[in-house]
């Protein structure tokens, strides 16, 4: 399998993630267990983004892998800090997202990497940097939440006009 193949899966995988979460109202969930202060818009925009960065990378896969990686990445740190860990906190209270990140993204991931590696476009090094950028990705949506609550980042309220 080449490292394209893999993340035109990777972009299934992720869709089919997304409609698991959708189904089983992760924004609640979130808000509960993880005190995300997330609102349906919030998810809908946040998981548009991810479907098209996932396009991107898939179609830039063969000419620039780490765009690839970090979106196994970015599937890595969502399966772990925002389904598995949060669950095993919560005394394995279910978290919408948890089966697709188990058996959708776990074998996405190892099938990117070995691709990656088998076919010498990847080394580990390469991998761990793209988990970090996967990091990086995860962690932006969940910062401008967290910010759009401070008063600087807040824009005036007026009435529409006619």
């Amino acid at each position: 399998m080449t490292l394209t193949t893999a993340a035109w899966l990777a972009v299934a995988a992720y869709s089919l993630h997304i409609m698991e979460e959708y189904s089983f109202d992760w924004r609640s969930w979130a808000r509960d267990v993880i005190k995300l202060p997330v609102e349906w818009p919030d998810f809908y925009v946040t998981n548009a983004v991810v479907v098209a960065v996932g396009i991107a990378q898939a179609m830039l896969a063969s000419s620039m892998p780490l765009i690839a990686l970090g979106y196994t990445g970015l599937m890595l740190i969502n399966a772990l800090f925002f389904h598995f860990l949060p669950m095993i906190r919560a005394k394995g209270r279910y978290s919408p997202g948890a089966f697709t990140a188990l058996l959708l993204f776990l074998p996405s991931i190892a099938c990117s990497w070995s691709a990656a590696l088998s076919t010498g476009v990847a080394d580990i090094g390469t991998i761990v940097l793209g988990v970090v950028i996967g990091a990086v990705l995860m962690a932006y949506p969940v910062v401008m939440l967290h910010l759009r609550s401070h008063p600087y980042f807040q824009q005036p309220q007026r009435e529409a006009t006619r």
